[in-house]
C-alpha cells in the first residue's frame, strides 16, 4: 500500500497543520499521509461517530502499524483523530455482537473471547512494537481505549481542552487491551493509577502534563498540529539507526532490570556501532552544522 502524500509549505511556520481528508483507501476507519519527508501522519478518520473504535478499525490499525514497521520511507509517526475529539473510545453498538454468546459450552466460549481480546490488545501493542517513534497528538476528548491507545506511543501531546478517562468500570468491565499495563509505567504514581481505574474519573490537561501522561499542552489543536509535527521532523532528521535503536532499548529497558538492560545494549550496539551514521553525525557535529543537514540511508 502506498502512502498518500499531502501537501507541506515549509514557509507557514505559525500555520503547520497536517490536514484531514478522507479515509486512505483500503481503510475505512483511518487516513493515512505524508505531511513531510520521512513523516507518516495516521489519523483516526470516523469524525460522525467521534472516532469510535468499531470493528474494522482494530483489524486495520494492525494493517496499518505493520505496514509503518517495514518502510524504509518512514521515521516518526504522528497519531492524531480527526473532527472535534481524539476518540470516544469503543463503539459500544458496533461491538455489542462481540459480548452476546448464545449458549454453547463456557470453556470454548472462554478460548473465542480470548483470542477476540488478544486481537484487540495487539492492535496497540504494534504501535509499541513498531521501530518508528510514535508521537500522538491528542485534542478534546480521549475515552477508554483512546488511554489504552496512547499509552503506547512514544510521547504524547495534548491542547488545553484535552481530557483522558479510563472509562472501562463505567461500563462493567476492567480495561484489557493496555491501560492497566502502561499507563503505571507511564505516569509513575501508582495511586493515582489506581484512582483513575477505580473511579473512571476525567483527568484533564493540566494534570496530564503535571502526572507525566504528557509531556506538552498546547492552546488549541492547530498549534499542536504544528508543534507535533516540528518534533517529528526534528526525530526524522537524526540517524534512524540511532532513533530506532534508542526506541528498541528503551522499551526493553522499561520491561527488565537494568543489568539485562546493560547487556541487551552492549548486544545491540557490538554492530550498531558500526554504522556509517556515527562518522556522519560525528563529522556534522565537529562542523557545527545541525544532524537535520545530514543524508542519511534509508533503514
Amino acid at each position: 500500500m502506498s502512502l498518500r502524500r499531502s501537501v507541506w509549505l515549509p514557509g507557514l511556520s505559525a500555520v503547520r497543520t497536517m490536514s484531514s481528508g478522507d479515509p486512505t483507501p483500503a481503510y475505512t476507519t483511518l487516513s493515512v499521509s505524508q505531511p513531510a519527508t520521512s513523516i507518516t501522519h495516521v489519523e483516526l478518520h470516523r469524525p460522525e461517530k467521534r472516532n469510535a473504535m468499531n470493528k474494522a478499525f482494530w483489524s486495520e490499525m494492525v494493517e496499518c502499524f505493520t505496514q509503518i514497521s517495514g518502510d524504509p520511507e518512514c521515521r516518526v509517526v504522528v497519531v492524531s483523530g480527526a473532527g472535534k475529539v481524539f476518540t470516544a473510545g469503543i463503539d459500544l453498538m458496533d461491538m455489542a455482537s462481540v459480548f452476546q454468546h448464545e449458549g454453547g459450552d463456557v470453556a470454548r466460549n472462554a478460548w473465542n473471547m480470548r483470542r477476540i481480546i488478544a486481537k484487540y490488545q495487539e492492535s496497540f501493542t504494534v504501535i509499541e512494537r513498531c521501530p518508528k517513534p510514535v508521537v500522538v497528538a491528542v485534542h478534546g476528548a480521549c475515552i477508554g481505549g483512546g488511554v489504552d491507545l496512547i499509552t503506547a506511543c512514544d510521547i504524547r501531546l495534548c491542547t488545553q481542552d484535552a481530557w483522558f478517562q479510563v472509562k472501562e468500570v463505567d461500563i462493567g468491565l476492567a480495561a484489557d487491551v493496555g491501560t492497566l499495563q502502561r499507563l503505571p509505567k507511564v505516569i509513575g504514581s501508582r495511586s493515582l493509577v489506581n484512582e483513575l481505574a477505580l473511579t473512571a474519573r476525567k483527568m484533564y490537561a493540566d494534570e496530564a502534563k503535571d502526572s507525566g501522561l504528557v509531556s506538552h499542552v498546547f492552546p488549541d489543536k492547530e498549534a499542536m498540529m504544528a508543534g507535533a509535527l516540528e518534533m517529528a521532523r526534528e526525530i526524522a532528521g537524526r540517524s534512524p539507526v540511532a532513533v530506532q535503536g534508542t526506541k528498541v532499548n528503551l522499551i526493553y529497558s522499561r520491561d527488565h532490570s537494568v543489568a539485562e538492560g546493560l547487556d541487551y545494549m552492549a548486544t545491540w550496539n557490538m554492530s550498531m556501532l558500526q554504522s556509517e551514521d556515527i562518522v556522519k553525525s560525528a563529522v556534522a557535529s565537529m562542523e557545527k552544522k545541525s544532524p537535520e543537514t545530514i543524508t542519511f540511508s534509508k533503514l
